[in-house]
């Protein structure tokens, strides 16, 4: 199974450089790579030339247990469509793939791939660019079905018609409950005494202000710029205090782990394989909840075979073949109805996922959970600027 996370890799925090220049222009009013949507789509090439290129993560697939070239769910597909997959592990972080493939979509060319997998925040950017195709819902019925209803509406795609989560995830607090000898319910409890010093916060500011603004009793589905000052006060104090320890990338887990940090704002992916080793470690979703967020699917402008990339995400929404996912890559799977699939598995480790709240939340835990409305690009220079001068970036 995976043991590398997806957000860990991102590295975003707040995107100065390319995407902070896009940013400031869209923000001056001059949007120069914005496409219009009658210019993104490009004659299909599926009828005739059965194959897609698809950009992913390391380590975000189901490999065989004996031969890692061997994608099982991948070429189960292929060998059922007769499309070729071309499948490149090629997305290291977020604003480093943004600088690789924006000089082609800005200037109305192919990028050579049909299908990217990107992180929702960045999803967002795309959106806002016109740089993604809208997808034919009536060719995905597995995806109008199936499609977890949380991940149904995010703030930057309503009713996502530009995108599908590949997989999902929680931004929410791991601790060691027996070091610290309590439990932690709501995220102020970060802030008390007996954590002073021990605390970790993420670094990226995509990553780590929703749940920080969740702790101050904020709906950060419409979140307002007077949110987020008042968030970033109470941190800075923080930070002055020798509250919190540090701020960090998923190095996190080996702070956790050798106990010099007894909590952390952490990544439900992580937790799940850093308790495999060490079940004193708990993941919690505070009571005023936690940030739902996922890594979508997108088709971007001008790709050669819409249609086939169309069919393999939704071949990915069969209940059967995201349990397949799920059981390998362990993170918040987005078709609830691949917990029955899993459930009825003879395999007892493969079962006993079904129970995980980590990959199926339970209805409490969902009740907590929200998507939170993405950074504009006219925010992101002011708030970037800010959290960086927190963090120490």
């Amino acid at each position: 199974m995976a043991d590398l996370s997806r957000r860990a890799l991102l590295r975003g925090v707040g995107g100065i450089g390319v995407t902070g220049a896009l940013a400031a222009m869209t923000g001056c009013g001059v949007p120069p790579a914005y496409v219009e949507a009658a210019d993104r789509g490009s004659p299909d090439r599926s009828a005739r030339d059965h194959r897609i290129v698809f950009a992913n993560w390391p380590l975000y697939i189901d490999v065989d247990d004996h031969d890692k070239q061997r994608r099982p769910t991948l070429d189960a597909f292929q060998r059922r469509t007769g499309i070729s997959v071309t499948y490149t592990e090629e997305i290291n972080d977020n604003d480093e793939f943004f600088g690789k493939v924006s000089p082609a979509l800005m200037n109305h060319q192919s990028t050579g791939r049909d299908l990217i997998v990107i992180s929702d925040w960045m999803c967002a950017r795309f959106v806002r660019l016109g740089w993604v195709q809208e997808m034919d819902r009536a060719a995905q019925p597995h995806v109008a079905k199936y499609l977890d209803p949380l991940l149904r509406t995010p703030h930057f795609d309503p009713g996502r018609r530009h995108s599908v989560p590949w997989q999902s995830g929680i931004t929410g607090i791991a601790y060691n409950r027996r070091k610290l000898g309590r439990e932690i319910k709501h995220t102020s409890d970060l802030w008390k005494a007996d954590l002073r010093g021990r605390v970790t916060l993420l670094s990226g500011l995509d990553e780590a202000f929703a749940l920080l603004m969740q702790g101050n009793g904020v709906d950060i589905t419409r979140w307002t710029a007077d949110d987020f000052h008042r968030m970033t006060d109470q941190i800075r104090g923080l930070v002055r205090k020798g509250h919190i320890r540090r701020f960090t990338g998923n190095d996190y887990i080996k702070d956790l782990d050798s106990g010099d940090v007894l909590a952390a704002q952490a990544y439900s992916g992580d937790v799940i394989q850093l308790q495999a080793d060490n079940p004193d470690i708990e993941f919690v979703v505070p009571q005023e909840g936690a940030e739902l967020w996922a890594e979508s699917l997108m088709i971007p402008n001008l790709a050669a075979h819409k249609r086939d990339a169309e069919r393999l995400i939704d071949y990915y929404y069969e209940p059967t073949v995201a349990a397949e996912l799920a059981a390998w890559v362990n993170y918040v799977c987005p078709v609830p109805a691949a917990r029955d699939v899993l459930a009825s598995s003879k395999d007892k480790e493969r079962a006993a996922l079904a129970e995980d709240p980590l990959i199926f939340p339970d209805d409490a835990m969902r009740g907590r959970l929200a998507i939170a409305r993405d950074i504009t690009s006219k925010e992101r220079i002011e708030f970037a600027k800010e959290w960086n001068a927190i963090v120490g970036l």
